[in-house]
């Protein structure tokens, strides 16, 4: 799996943050995601966990259009997430994502 700078912006474009400490992100999903045609899909984005070091849980809310992650702060700097919620060095995102993806037989 290869995770694309474009994936992360078009999914990120659906989201804004509510709340963040160090180690907790927690974000409003837009219902207009559900629209989304790409190649990322909601199993894809539950089983992040599974699949990258430093995510440590994954909490999704469809009733409230929320999710929380829980995150390894030493692994994924505060900055980091900021930066992608605010769309800036998606890049510098993306590939850390790839350099921490571990393989799921």
């Amino acid at each position: 799996m290869n995770i694309k700078s474009e994936d992360i912006v078009r999914i990120v474009s659906y989201m804004h943050k509510i709340h963040h400490t160090k180690g907790r992100l927690r974000l409003r999903v837009s219902p207009q995601i559900k629209d989304e045609s790409g190649d990322i899909t909601l199993e894809d984005i539950e089983s992040l966990p599974t699949k990258i070091n430093g995510i440590d849980k994954l909490k999704i809310n469809k009733l409230m259009g929320s999710i929380t992650i829980i995150y390894d702060a030493d692994i994924f700097p505060y900055e980091l997430w900021e930066n992608l919620i605010a769309g800036k060095n998606i890049e510098d995102l993306t590939k850390k994502i790839n350099a921490l993806y571990k393989e799921v037989m």
